[in-house]
């Protein structure tokens, strides 16, 4: 549950780099005002990535775990 909660804390940490990165690069698209509120909507989208990466890695691990054919209970 704390690794949960940690990855979560880095992906909102992300998010607000990634919007104050755009209010200093490119002010014309996000005011300052609002860079909080895009800041924690930037978090939340990277945290929605991050979990579908660790679940796209646990079934790619699933099924590459299943399909080999090297088990210890096959024979040469």
């Amino acid at each position: 549950m704390m690794r949960e909660w940690i990855i979560f804390a880095l992906c909102l940490g992300v998010g607000g780099h990634i919007a104050v990165g755009v209010v200093m690069h490119a002010p014309g698209l996000w005011p300052w005002s609002m860079t909080g509120f895009y800041g924690l909507l930037s978090g939340l989208v990277v945290y929605g990535l991050v979990q579908a990466g660790r679940m796209g890695w646990r079934l790619f691990r699933h099924t590459t775990k299943f399909s080999s054919k090297n088990g210890p209970d096959t024979s040469w």
